[in-house]
């Protein structure tokens, strides 16, 4: 039996030849294929507010219209499939804010009786998280230690309770050449297949 995924395309920009949306295209395509469901959420054509304030974070029915397919979405789904362009060392800021707007209390954490702890409310699910970035994978990841890939990863998808958490990072994009690109888009396409 297949699984249900949501492909949340985190890239801002809308052009659909950028190759992190080709990547999500072709996880997407393949998950199909395979019998899996996709759902694809595209956040770079979702119009929506930043939050500013915990109150607004907080408050009951506050989530935006435009926002309440995706919410539902990701509600619906046994996996996340997450492919977003690293920007200045993390995730762009309208995916966090995505975030921020969509996995609020009530849908993927609720406060416990000491408001200290939360219960998370998304676990069961699992998540693959897709980076592309400009400069080699290996710098980011042992030089820089990933801060901002793993703020989201322990930050947000954790304490929702997503687990597990594998993520793969595509880096050298500009200098790619097409036999480079054509492995990366093999990984993501047996990902894909594989539901995970």
């Amino acid at each position: 039996m297949g699984k249900r995924i949501a492909v949340i395309v985190g890239h801002p920009d809308p052009d659909d030849n950028r190759y992190g949306r080709v990547l999500a295209r072709t996880y997407a395509e393949a998950a199909r294929r395979a019998g899996h469901e996709a759902r694809e959420i595209d956040v770079g054509r979702l119009d929506f507010p930043l939050l500013r304030t915990r109150a607004e974070w907080n408050a009951p029915g506050a989530l935006p219209d435009s926002l309440r397919a995706a919410q539902q979405d990701i509600g619906w789904a046994d996996h996340l499939a997450i492919f977003f362009p690293l920007w200045m060392g993390t995730v762009p800021a309208l995916l966090k804010g995505f975030f921020e707007q969509v996995l609020r209390p009530g849908f993927a954490i609720a406060a416990t009786d000491d408001d200290a702890r939360y219960h998370r409310l998304l676990a069961g699910k699992s998540a693959r998280v897709v980076v592309t970035m400009g400069m080699a994978a290996p710098i980011y990841r042992w030089y820089f230690g990933a801060g901002g890939v793993r703020g989201l990863e322990r930050n947000i998808l954790a304490f929702c309770g997503i687990a597990p958490i594998r993520t793969t990072m595509i880096g050298m994009i500009a200098n790619r050449n097409d036999s480079a690109r054509k492995r990366a888009l093999d990984r993501i396409r047996r990902y894909g297949t594989e539901g995970r």
